[in-house]
C-alpha cells in the first residue's frame, strides 16, 4: 500500500499544472496518499531531487520527464538499494526505459493509472565507468551505452527540431553520423575471459534492447536477466549495410516472431553477445552515449549490472 507518493518532475518537459490533473484522475475517490513535489534542475537532473524525497519518506518516487531524468532518479535508487517503488511519466524524445516497459506514451493519465496500479517488477540497472577528459565518472544506465553511429546520432541532433519532431529529428542526423563513424579496432573484455581484439565503428552494450520507431537492436536483450547483451557493427558500403539491414529487421526481428525461435543471427559485420562486465579500449577517442544522452569522448569505458536493482511499476 503506497503511503507516500513523491513525483520528480522535469519543469522543462511540461507544467505542474498538467501532472497535477493526470494525477488526480488516476487516484479518484477515495483515499489521498502523501504526495510531495520535487523539481529537477539543469545541474541535477535528477539524482538529488530523488534523495530528498526518499528522505522525507516517499515509498513511490515517480518520475516525469525524459531519459535523462528516469535514469537519473534511476541511478540514486540503485545505488541506496532504496526499497521505494519507480513509476515513470515519459515526456521525452525517445523514452526508451518506457518504451521497453511498456509504459503508456503520450498519455499523463494512464502513465500515473500504471504507476500507481501497476505490479512492481525487479529489474536490473547497468554501471559504466568511462574515462573522459575530465576524469572518471561513473553512471548508472537503465537501457543502454555505447559509441559509434548511435552517439553520433544524438551528438549531431538539431534540439531545436528535436523538440518540434521528437525521435525523427535523429533520422534527419543518421546521414551525418554514419559519416563520423569509421571501422576502428578496440580491445574487449568479458567476464574472466581474457581479453581479444575487435573491430567495428559501433558498440552497443544494453539492457534492454528496443528503441523508438519500434526498432529492436538487441532481441535478446530483457532487464531482469542479470546480464547485459552488446551490438557490434562493422558495415561498410551499400552491400553490407543492405545484408545488416536485413539480419537487424529479417532474420532478428520478424522472422523470430513468426517461427518463434530464440536463435539470434551473427553475421561477419553484425555480431552478438552476452556478459556480466565487459571493459573496453579503444586507440582514440569516440562519442559516447548513455541512455539516449551523449556525454563527451572516451577511450576507455567499464560496463557491469546490478541485478534486479529496481522495482519498476
Amino acid at each position: 500500500m503506497t503511503s507516500h507518493i513523491a513525483v520528480v518532475w522535469n519543469p522543462s518537459k511540461t507544467e505542474k499544472e498538467t501532472l497535477e490533473a493526470g494525477l488526480t484522475d488516476a487516484i479518484g475517490e477515495g483515499a489521498t496518499p502523501e504526495i510531495t513535489w520535487w523539481e529537477t534542475t539543469v545541474e541535477d537532473p535528477g539524482v538529488g531531487a530523488t534523495r530528498d524525497a526518499l528522505a522525507a519518506g516517499a515509498d513511490l518516487v515517480i518520475v516525469a520527464g525524459g531519459d535523462g531524468t528516469v535514469r537519473a532518479a534511476a541511478e540514486h535508487l540503485a545505488d541506496a538499494s532504496s526499497d521505494a517503488q519507480l513509476g515513470i511519466i515519459p515526456l521525452g524524445t525517445g523514452n526508451l526505459l518506457a518504451r521497453n516497459l511498456e509504459v503508456p506514451l503520450g498519455d499523463v493519465p494512464a502513465a500515473f493509472v500504471r504507476a500507481l496500479d501497476g505490479d512492481a517488477r525487479a529489474i536490473d540497472v547497468g554501471w559504466v565507468e568511462v574515462e573522459l577528459p575530465a576524469g572518471t565518472e561513473r553512471h548508472a544506465f537503465a537501457v543502454m551505452v555505447g559509441f559509434g553511429i548511435d552517439a553520433h546520432m544524438i551528438a549531431e541532433t538539431n534540439d531545436d527540431l528535436k523538440d518540434k519532431a521528437g525521435w525523427l529529428a535523429y533520422v534527419e542526423s543518421l546521414g551525418r553520423a554514419l559519416a563520423a563513424s569509421e571501422v576502428v579496432p578496440f580491445h574487449i573484455t568479458k567476464d574472466d575471459e581474457p581479453g581479444r581484439e575487435e573491430e567495428g565503428h559501433t558498440l552497443l552494450i544494453a539492457n534492454c534492447g528496443s528503441l523508438q520507431g519500434g526498432i529492436t537492436l538487441l532481441p535478446d536483450a530483457v532487464p531482469d536477466d542479470g546480464e547485459l547483451d552488446y551490438l557490434v557493427l562493422s558495415a561498410e558500403g551499400f552491400a553490407q549495410w543492405a545484408a545488416t539491414l536485413k539480419t537487424m529487421m529479417w532474420d532478428n526481428g520478424l522472422k523470430r516472431l513468426i517461427t518463434k525461435s530464440d536463435d539470434v543471427t551473427s553475421t561477419d559485420a553484425v555480431n552478438h553477445g552476452r556478459a556480466k562486465s565487459i571493459a573496453v579500449t579503444l586507440p582514440e577517442v569516440r562519442a559516447f552515449e548513455i541512455d539516449g544522452e551523449e556525454i563527451g569522448e572516451t577511450k576507455s569505458f567499464t560496463v557491469s549490472i546490478q541485478p534486479a536493482a529496481i522495482h519498476v511499476r
